[in-house]
Parts: C-alpha cells; structure tokens; sequence
C-alpha cells in the first residue's frame, strides 16, 4: 500500500510569512523517511474553521491515510487545534496524545500542558503535534512506527494487534 501523510501548521505569523515554520520541514523528514509520501503541506492561521475544513478534505476525500499537525495545541486564546480536529472526529485515540505527554516529560514538566488530541475520520489517523521542532522530534519518533501500524490497521492492510 501506498502510504501517504498530510502536513497542517497552525501558525499565525507563520501564515503572513512573518515567522518561518521550522516544525513542518521535521515532520516532512521523520514521515518521508518512515515511507510516507508528503501529498500536502500547508500553514494556515489559528481558525478552527479552516483548519477543520482542510483536515475534513484531506480525510473525506481519501487523500492521505494520515495528517500530522503542528502548533496551536497551547493556552494562548488563539490555539484551537484540539477543537478544530475534535470538531471533526468520528473516533478518538486518546492513546497516542497521552504517550507523547507522558514521553515528553522526561524532557519538561511543561508536556504536560500539551492539548493535543488523536482522532480517527475516515480512513486518516489525525494527530495533533506540539509546535517546537525540538518536541516534534521526540515526540513523533516516539511514535511514529505505532502510528504506522494504526494506519495499516484503519487501511485493512493489517489485521491484528496483537504480538506474536
């Protein structure tokens, strides 16, 4: 099967070109290298509606079997990540965010501030990333070869769960 992920970075100043994303080019390099093809990447500002409608598009139209997103899972008043991928979701994986928080601390106390959400639309896995390349580093290679196997279960291509 041919796998294919969608990147989406909740950014502000990002999306006036006022701020260069650096944590979108990390997520392109751990999904390539993983064997995913990058079909889209794409900044957008901090509004639930567009991040919702580009997330809902990518999933409804069976473009990619994952979107990876960065940014906007914070306090400030503009972060809306969490509610624009919840505002869409069929299924939640409450699994995968509590990982990545749990990995995270190891590395700072402040992981746990993270709202970041998991969720199933379709047949894409939809994963909220933090917004620092260096947290989207740890935090999606810590992952990544079980979001693989999630995708390859969603898709079919893979049956079992279970260990042998």
């Amino acid at each position: 099967m041919e796998k294919r992920a969608a990147i989406l970075v909740s950014s502000d100043s990002g999306y006036k070109g006022e701020r260069e994303d650096k944590s979108g080019p990390v997520i392109c390099r751990i999904v390539q290298e993983a064997g995913y093809e990058v079909i889209e990447y794409k900044i957008l500002p901090d509004e639930q509606e567009m991040l919702s409608a580009w997330m809902k598009r990518i999933a409804d139209e069976g473009k990619a079997e994952l979107i990876l997103t960065s940014g906007g899972t914070g306090f400030s008043k503009r972060d809306c990540m969490p509610e624009a991928t919840m505002e869409i979701a069929q299924k939640v994986v409450p699994g995968i965010p509590e990982a990545m928080r749990a990995y995270s601390a190891q590395f700072t106390k402040r992981a746990m501030l993270s709202r970041a959400v998991c969720v199933i639309r379709e047949n894409t896995l939809i994963v909220n990333l933090p917004g620092s390349p260096k947290a989207v580093t740890e935090c999606l290679e810590y992952i990544m070869s079980e979001l693989d196997h999630g995708v390859e279960i969603l898709t079919g291509e893979a049956r079992e769960c279970a260990r042998k």
